[in-house]
């Protein structure tokens, strides 16, 4: 993974591509409802405004700006083709198909041109799909999810009177809004251009689908590849024929989902592959590769994962039987893939950067040893110990640990600072180690090494403890163990960028509200101000300035300060990582701890159907009523409903207790 166009960043990026037949140019769709063009040049430093949907865009949970499809004809036409999402005039969310027209020449598309050709009300505000392109045949296909609500209970992918979790099919090659492909499996019947009908719906191609995120047509064979993102277990990859049903909600990939059901498979298309969450938990389609630079890819698929930031190759052994290679731990929210004209492949990350592939040459290295006394991490002659210059620090408001006690440290690059954001974030330098260790009663369990490498990608590694004491031995895809009689669960890599998600800037814990208070150092004995010590130690960049009592900290959960002021610390530790701007979750809550209650999109905010645990007039934060604050409820489960939803077998009594009081507190969302 190379940068591409350094000078160049977009806010939440989720597509790019290039128009038919001009390399010249590239063009970026922002879930906020801008697009951009920019010159196809390495050193492209501006990008000019192309689309501007963003007073019209409902970008709640999974909405936004969501595909872009240039006529084929676009160099003459001027016309393409937008999916995006809106609030409809009776509220909620509603799916749009439409074309718009350039009028100055291709510079940008005129949100005054626009034809609405297709609208899809959402039941809910995830599961939207949104991809859109011209297949070789001329026609626009267009992926729709299911319309979310945790399950689709409403079994909406298997049902073909409306358009939800479908793959769509539709000529707009007339001079109207559009027309039925005659093969389309049921042409003939009434158009269902606002979603719905009384018969099967003529625009569908192929349905039984969860949430189609990125399709691609194989540029040489005109093959469909789609990558249908998964619900509780299972990603899955598949080709898509003409009136294929791809099981979802029966199945999810290979396994049977919906037991009530009897999970029928008759009639059903299985997936070319499907793979665990303990690889990755949102899959994001890709190409079947067919560019110039990587000949050892030829023909063969390639995709990722949004949240695992995995990047695969896909290719059939001699049976037919599809498997997976994985190419690279990026590190990135991989939103989507870019092709450009000549087939050459880029990634657009979430967190605003484009990536091109490049051969890494010599092949793969492992350098990750296997016992934690190889690292340089902690003391050769008593690895129960930090190595020498690594510092130590605590956050004000510690993670919730399944009743660990925790130690943690800190090592940087010689002659290296920890740059501060905006935010108040620490932004660490490549080759920075962060190091903490759990023990219960004393008695250490496991060591984690979380790792920013020198190409700038973080990644994390967990050692589990021996008997003895003496050393630890690296456990590579996670383990469920059993310590003393309870049980303890190792994260797998995957899960360790789960949590520590870029949102949250990769190094959670670590910002000026949580090291604002005091630490005992160890090596000297004595008590200090972690941020006061950082900075006497040249550790900051830049400086500070402000005294500790000017800056923002975060209070101990159970400690003194005032309930409400406790309660979001606890929130912000615990749930924050995800739940804020840009993170991974289907989800608008913000539980960072300097937003208003107000703004946190939870209070008196209802719960969608699907995940409200079979309360009636269920919300996310029900002001005075745990029993109905789905926040609260969730934190005391250890199942598929679970906050958080890994990393965590034992509920936090006293937490829970924490949450309970201040929502019963409540009298408003003021």
């Amino acid at each position: 993974m190379q940068r591409a166009f350094p000078a160049l960043s977009f806010q939440q990026p989720l597509f790019m591509l290039q128009a038919p037949g001009d390399a010249s140019r590239w063009y970026v769709l922002e879930k906020t409802g801008r697009a951009y063009s920019f010159e196809n040049q390495p050193d492209a430093s501006s990008a000019r405004l192309f689309l501007d949907l963003s007073g019209v865009v409902n970008t709640a949970s999974e909405g936004g700006l969501l595909g872009l499809a240039f006529a084929q004809d676009y160099a003459s036409s001027r016309t393409a083709y937008v999916s995006y999402t809106r609030t409809p005039p009776a509220g909620g969310m509603q799916s749009v198909i439409s074309r718009f027209q350039s009028t100055d020449s291709g510079l940008s598309l005129d949100p005054a041109s626009e034809q609405v050709l297709l609208t899809i009300d959402q039941p809910f505000n995830n599961h939207n799909g949104g991809g859109i392109s011209f297949g070789p045949d001329g026609l626009l296909y267009i992926a729709i999810g299911d319309g979310g609500s945790g399950g689709d209970p409403l079994n909406n992918a298997q049902t073909t009177t409306n358009l939800l979790g479908t793959l769509l099919r539709i000529d707009v090659s007339g001079g109207g809004d559009y027309t039925i492909p005659p093969d389309n499996p049921f042409a003939g019947n009434p158009r269902c251009a606002t979603g719905q009908g009384t018969t099967d719906c003529p625009e569908i191609f192929a349905w039984g689908l969860r949430n189609p995120w990125r399709f691609s047509f194989d540029r040489a064979t005109g093959r469909l590849w789609a990558g249908d993102v998964g619900q509780n277990a299972r990603e899955e990859i598949d080709i898509i024929e003409r009136g294929g049903s791809y099981g979802w909600r029966f199945r999810e990939g290979f396994v049977c989902y919906n037991p009530a059901t009897g999970c029928p498979s008759a009639g059903l298309i299985d997936p070319v592959l499907d793979y665990p969450h303990s690889e990755g938990s949102s899959v994001t389609g890709g190409y079947v590769y067919r560019g110039p630079a990587l000949p050892e890819f030829q023909g063969r698929y390639l995709f990722g994962d949004f949240v695992s930031g995995r990047l695969w190759v896909l290719e059939a052994d001699e049976s037919g039987q599809y498997g997976k290679t994985l190419l690279a731990e990026t590190g990135r929210n991989i939103a989507s893939f870019g092709e450009a004209e000549d087939g050459t492949l880029f990634i657009v990350d979430y967190g605003g950067g484009i990536y091109a592939l490049q051969a890494a040459g010599g092949g793969a290295t492992n350098t990750i040893p296997d016992r934690l006394s190889d690292t340089g991490c902690v003391a050769p002659a008593e690895p129960t110990q930090a190595a020498a210059g690594l510092i130590p620090y605590a956050p004000n408001a510690p993670f919730w640990s399944d009743g660990a006690e925790k130690d943690r440290w800190l090592a940087l690059p010689e002659a290296t600072r920890v740059a501060l954001t905006p935010e108040g974030d620490f932004d660490f330098p490549p080759g920075a180690v962060l190091m903490k260790s759990f023990r219960r009663q004393g008695r250490l369990i496991e060591t984690r090494l979380f790792m920013r490498h020198p190409d700038g990608v973080w990644a994390g590694y967990t050692y589990a403890w021996n008997e003895a004491q003496t050393d630890a031995t690296r456990v590579v895809g996670g383990a469920l163990v059993d310590i003393s009689g309870r049980p303890w669960l190792f994260p797998s890599e995957v899960e360790c960028l789960q949590c520590h998600t870029a949102a949250a800037g990769r190094s959670l814990g670590l910002e000026i509200a949580q090291l604002n208070g005091d630490l005992l150092y160890p090596q000297t004995g004595r008590s200090a101000n972690q941020l006061l010590t950082l900075n006497a130690i040249e550790l900051l960049d830049p400086p500070l300035t402000a005294e500790p009592a000017e800056l923002s900290a975060l209070p101990d959960p159970f400690g003194s300060a005032a309930l409400a002021e406790r309660a979001r610390a606890y929130l912000h530790t615990n749930c924050a990582g995800c739940h804020r701007p840009g993170g991974p979750t289907p989800s608008a809550m913000d539980l960072r701890y300097d937003v208003t209650l107000g703004e946190t999109a939870t209070c008196d905010v209802p719960g969608i159907t699907g995940s409200n645990l079979g309360i009636e007039n269920a919300r996310l934060l029900s002001p005075g009523d745990p029993g109905r604050s789905l926040i609260w409820l969730r934190m005391g489960l250890r199942d598929t409903h679970a906050m958080p939803p890994i990393g965590s077998l034992a509920v936090d009594e006293d937490g829970l207790a924490l949450i309970s009081a201040w929502i019963a507190g409540l009298a408003g969302c003021d």
